[in-house]
């Protein structure tokens, strides 16, 4: 259709300034998106080759990550959902996902506030979503930042692959300052495989 077009049917080709918070209500919508997306991955599993890119705010108030994976992602980190990971929860009323991931072969979960998730990705079907986040993370009241993280419980079900978890190159990096940890290393081996 051209300008003319809309023109004559009273629609202005520029959308007006809106006093309405629309894209407040249209990011709301899409971080329930990924919290449903994560509700079912968690209550039955990744069907085919879907798997998540989640990207948070590790200086948030409320993460909770290993002290020392927080010295090497001071202020962002991308982790990849796809094969080793348990215990993947959304608690809707705290406003928090867990997730236990492998970090160079020491389980830990992972506890990230829904307003620190700044990307959501399931690059299977191209489906890539970001959030505003502010770049000055608001003042904790109650707790210090930085939270020891314990191992998860449920790790001894994860097969002990042994090697590290990698950054997933130079290129990530490049992308906005963030970070991408690999965990292809951690793919579970069918029987008689090497572990």
């Amino acid at each position: 259709m051209s300008d003319d077009h809309d023109e004559e049917n009273g629609f202005d080709a520029a959308i007006p300034d809106s006093l309405m918070p629309y894209d407040s209500w249209i990011e709301d919508a899409y971080r329930q998106v990924m919290l449903r997306a994560l509700d079912y991955a968690a209550g039955n599993g990744l069907p085919g080759d879907h798997h998540f890119y989640l990207t948070f705010r590790t200086d948030w108030p409320g993460v909770e990550m290993p002290d020392r994976l927080r010295a090497q992602y001071p202020h962002e980190i991308t982790i990849v959902l796809q094969h080793q990971f348990w215990d993947l929860k959304v608690d809707r009323v705290h406003q928090i996902i867990s997730v236990g991931l492998s970090f160079g072969g020491n389980p830990s979960t992972l506890v990230i506030p829904v307003a620190a998730v700044s990307a959501f990705a399931d690059p299977h079907i191209r489906l890539a979503l970001r959030f505003t986040v502010p770049e000055q993370p608001p003042v904790a009241t109650d707790a210090p930042n930085v939270v020891p993280v314990q191992p998860a419980a449920a790790a001894d079900t994860v097969e002990k692959a042994g090697t590290a978890a990698e950054p997933a190159g130079k290129d990530a990096e490049k992308d906005e300052g963030s970070q991408v940890v690999s965990l292809a290393a951690f793919r579970k081996r069918g029987p008689g495989g090497p572990g």
